[in-house]
C-alpha cells in the first residue's frame, strides 16, 4: 500500500502536493495529535471508487481534519471497505495506539459492521469507532457544487470528531436464547423457511392462518422457469415439513400477540377448531350436506365452496374444516356424517417462547376497481389469477378454456394492471393507494400463460398489451422468444396512454379493445376479443396486527421493509424479526424461496449460541435526576421496556424511579425527548454528545478545506 506522508510542521496553505499516482492512500500525521487519554483519533476518508470523490475533494477534508486537536493521523483512501482498508485502521491501531476511530465513508447500515470488526481485531471496543456518510448525504445529496460539497463533508466529519470524544466503551446486551424459531405463513416461502432452521438445529413452530398449507403457490398450474406443475411440487414441500419431527405445524392458527425480544419472544398463538376428527370417514358426505355456499377464494371468485370445505383434492392437511365465519351451525354435516364433526369448538390460545421469528406472510393480488380495463362489467374480463384457475386440470372448467361454455376466439392480455401506477394517469385501487412499484414477476406470468394458451388452443389469437417486457431473471426471456414464435401479437402502449376495454361492442366479438401502439409508430388500433385477461400486480397483504405487534417497519410500497437490501436483505430494524418471501415485495417462487433460506439461516446461526447479543444503544436512567412522572413509560411503544418501580432511599422512603430493560429497549428515544429533568438518555447518543456535534460544526469557518489548500 502506497502512502502519501505529510509532516505535521507543513500542513496548511504550504502542504505539498501529494504524488501524482494511483495512491490508495493519503495520510496526515496531525500536528495537533495529542497524548491525552481518549484522545488519540485516526480518521479515515474514502473514495468509494469515485462515488464521493469525484464531488468531495477527499484530500482537503483529510487533511482539514487532520490539523483537529486529538487527531493522530488522518487518511483518505480509496475503498475503505476493502481488505487494505480495513488492515490499514488495524495497524495503525496497533502501531499508533489510536483509540479513537471515525470513517468517513457511505451509508452506516451498509459497512458499519465491517469497520467495527476491524477496530475489535486491533483490541478496540467497537463502540468506539463512528461513521460519518459523506456519500449519501454529502456527494449524492450535492453533485453540481464540488466546493459546497467538500466544507460539508468536513462539517459532517468534525461533528463525528466532536462527539467521538465523549464516545465511551461499550457492552453489548447478552440475552439467554431460546432455540426455537417462530415462522409466521405455511406458504412456500414459510416451509423453506422451517425446513431450514430445522435443519439447523432449531426447534420450529410454523404457524398458518388458513386450515391448510401451500398458500398462493397451490393455486398455479404451473410454475416458471421449469414449468413444473405446482400442486405435486408444494406438496413435496408440505410433506417433508410435516414429517420433520423438529418442526411443529399449526394451521388454522395466527399470532395475536408478540412480546419480548431478540433471543426471548414471548407469542400468543390462536388456533381455530378444525372441527373434524381425523378418524372421519364420511368428509364427503358432510361436505355434500352443508347447506351454505360461498365464493370459492381458491378459485378467485370462479367457483363456489361449502361452509365445511377442502379447498383442492391435494389440499394438506388432507383433513376437511369447517369455515367458522359463514358456517351457520346448523348441524346438517353432524346429521349427514355422524360422529367426527364438532360444530361447537371455541378457540384456544396457547403461549410459545421463540428466539427468533421469521415473517412469511405472504402477498394479495391486486384486484382491479369496478370497471377498471372491464372488470366486473363483463364476465369475459378477468385477472391473470382467474385464468391460471381455468387452465388449472383441477380448476372450474377442469382445465378447459371456457368463456360462457366457449373456447375463446381471440384473448387480449393487459399487462402492469396495479403496478407501476402514475399519479393523474391512474385511479387508485380499491386500497386507496397508488401502486408505483413493479410487481416484477407479472410480465413472465402473463407470457407463461399467452404461451400456454397458444399451445393448448392454436386457432385462438393472441394478442399481448404491454408497457414494457420486463423478464429479468434467469431463463425467463425464453418466454418471451417462445411467444415470439408461437405466433402471439405484441402491442406496445406508452406510460400515459393505457388501453380501453369496451364491453358489448357492435359487432362480431363482444369486447374490443382500443390501444395506441407505438411499435407502429402511434397507430390507433382496435382488437376484437372474445377475452381480456389483466395480468394484475401483487399488493402487500393486510397484517397490519402483525405489525403493530412486531413494530416490523414497512417500505414506501406498503411491504414489509428489510435493513439493507444487498447486506442485510432478510432481516428488519427490529432485532430477531426477519423476512421471507413476498412479504417484504413482489418475488417469484426462486427467489421466495432464496430469502426464507437466508432468513432461517440468519435466525438459526444467531440462536446457534446459548446466549445473543444485542446493540447497547438502550436508555439509561440517572437515578439522581429522576422524579417518576412516568411521562417516559407513556411515551414507549415498547412493551416491557421502561417502567416505574419503587426505589428505599437512605431515608427509607420509597420513590417512585424509571428502570429500563436493556434487552426490551431499542434505544428510539422517545422517552429521552418526554423527560422534563433530563434523566434519560441512550447510550451511545447521549445529549452531550449531540451538543458537541453541534458545537463541532459551529465553530468551524466556512470555507475552511478550500483554505487548507491541498490539491485534488
Amino acid at each position: 500500500m502506497v502512502s502519501e506522508e505529510w509532516p505535521a510542521s507543513e500542513q496548511g496553505p504550504d502542504c505539498p502536493e501529494p504524488a501524482a499516482d494511483d495512491a490508495l492512500t493519503g495520510a496526515v500525521p496531525a500536528s495537533g495529535a495529542s497524548a491525552s487519554p481518549g484522545e488519540k483519533l485516526g480518521i479515515y476518508v474514502c473514495h468509494c471508487g469515485g462515488n464521493i470523490s469525484d464531488v468531495v475533494d477527499v484530500h482537503a477534508v483529510a487533511a482539514s481534519l487532520g490539523r483537529e486537536d486529538g487527531v493522530a493521523v488522518s487518511r483518505h483512501i480509496t475503498f475503505m471497505c476493502s481488505d487494505e482498508g480495513q488492515q490499514q485502521i488495524t495497524q495503525d491501531i496497533e502501531e499508533l495506539g489510536l483509540d479513537r476511530v471515525i470513517v468517513a465513508a457511505c451509508t452506516p447500515s451498509l459497512h458499519e459492521t465491517t469497520f467495527r470488526k476491524a477496530v475489535i481485531r486491533a483490541g478496540m471496543n467497537p463502540y468506539l469507532f463512528l461513521p460519518a456518510n459523506i456519500r449519501e448525504q454529502v456527494s449524492w445529496a450535492h453533485p453540481h457544487d464540488p466546493e459546497a460539497a467538500t466544507d460539508k463533508a468536513v462539517s459532517v466529519v468534525r461533528a463525528a470528531v466532536g462527539k467521538s470524544r465523549l464516545l465511551e466503551p461499550l457492552d453489548p446486551v447478552r440475552v439467554d436464547a431460546v432455540h426455537r424459531v417462530l415462522v409466521v405463513g405455511g406458504g412456500v416461502a414459510g416451509m423453506r423457511a422451517a425446513l431450514e432452521a430445522a435443519a439447523m438445529g432449531q426447534a420450529v413452530t410454523l404457524i398458518e392462518k388458513t386450515p391448510f398449507l401451500g398458500g398462493r403457490t397451490m393455486q398455479l398450474g404451473m410454475v416458471y422457469p421449469t414449468d413444473e406443475p405446482a400442486v405435486p411440487l408444494v406438496r413435496r414441500l408440505a410433506g417433508e415439513v410435516m414429517a420433520d419431527e423438529r418442526i411443529d405445524v399449526r394451521t388454522y392458527t395466527e399470532l395475536v400477540e408478540l412480546s419480548g425480544f431478540l433471543g426471548d419472544f414471548s407469542a400468543t398463538l390462536r388456533t381455530q377448531p378444525r372441527g373434524v376428527d381425523p378418524e372421519l370417514t364420511d368428509a364427503a358426505l358432510a361436505m355434500a350436506a352443508c347447506p351454505t355456499v360461498v365464493d370459492d377464494e381458491f378459485d378467485d371468485g370462479l367457483s363456489t365452496r361449502k361452509a365445511f370445505y377442502q379447498p383442492h383434492p391435494q389440499a394438506l392437511p388432507e383433513l376437511p374444516a369447517i369455515d367458522w365465519a359463514n358456517c351457520t351451525r346448523c348441524g346438517e354435516c353432524v346429521l349427514a356424517a355422524g360422529a367426527g364433526i364438532t360444530i361447537d369448538g371455541v378457540p384456544e390460545d396457547e403461549v410459545v417462547e421463540a428466539g427468533a421469528v421469521v415473517m412469511a406472510t405472504g402477498y394479495d393480488h391486486y384486484q382491479p376497481r369496478e370497471g377498471e380495463f372491464g372488470f366486473g362489467a363483463s364476465p369475459r374480463v378477468l385477472t391473470l389469477p382467474q385464468l391460471e384457475r381455468l387452465l388449472d386440470p383441477e380448476g372450474p372448467t377442469r382445465g378447459k378454456l371456457l368463456v360462457e361454455d366457449a373456447v375463446p376466439r381471440s384473448v387480449a392480455f393487459i399487462h402492469c394492471v396495479g403496478s407501476r401506477q402514475i399519479a393523474g394517469v391512474d385511479e387508485p385501487g380499491p386500497s386507496g393507494v397508488l401502486n408505483e412499484y413493479c410487481s416484477r414477476v407479472c410480465c413472465t406470468a402473463t407470457l407463461q400463460a399467452t404461451n400456454e394458451v397458444r399451445r393448448r388452443y392454436p386457432e385462438t389469437a393472441v394478442y399481448d398489451l404491454y408497457r414494457d417486457i420486463r423478464t429479468y431473471q434467469k431463463e425467463q426471456e425464453d418466454y418471451y422468444v417462445d411467444a415470439s414464435r408461437l405466433g402471439v401479437r405484441f402491442l406496445r402502449f406508452d406510460n400515459e396512454s393505457r388501453p380501453q376495454v369496451s364491453v358489448a361492442p357492435s359487432g362480431d366479438y363482444p369486447l374490443s379493445v382500443r390501444v395506441t401502439d407505438t411499435l407502429t409508430f402511434g397507430a390507433e388500433l382496435e382488437v376484437p376479443a372474445d377475452l381480456v385477461v389483466l395480468g394484475v400486480g401483487m399488493e402487500p397483504r393486510d397484517i397490519a396486527g402483525l405489525i403493530d405487534m412486531t413494530k416490523a417497519p414497512v417500505g414506501d410500497d406498503g411491504f414489509l421493509l428489510e435493513v439493507h437490501p444487498k447486506l442485510r436483505p432478510v432481516e428488519t430494524s427490529i432485532p430477531g424479526i426477519y423476512l421471507a418471501g413476498a412479504a417484504q415485495g413482489p418475488k417469484d417462487i426462486t427467489e421466495s424461496t432464496s430469502s426464507a433460506s437466508a432468513a432461517a439461516v440468519k435466525a438459526a446461526t444467531v440462536l446457534a449460541k446459548d446466549y445473543v447479543e444485542m446493540e447497547p444503544f438502550v436508555a439509561r436512567v440517572d437515578l439522581a435526576r429522576c422524579i417518576g412522572t412516568g411521562a417516559c413509560v407513556e411515551a414507549c411503544q415498547y412493551d416491557g421496556a421502561i417502567a416505574l418501580t419503587g426505589i428505599e432511599t437512605e431515608e427509607g422512603i420509597t420513590e417512585q424511579k424509571a428502570y429500563v430493560s436493556p434487552v426490551a429497549c431499542v434505544g428510539c428515544g422517545a422517552c429521552v425527548a418526554v423527560c422534563a429533568s433530563e434523566a434519560i438518555d441512550v447510550q451511545g447518543w447521549e445529549m452531550d454528545q449531540y451538543r458537541a456535534m453541534i458545537d463541532a460544526i459551529a465553530s468551524a469557518p466556512p470555507g475552511e478545506a478550500a483554505a487548507v489548500g491541498v490539491p485534488a
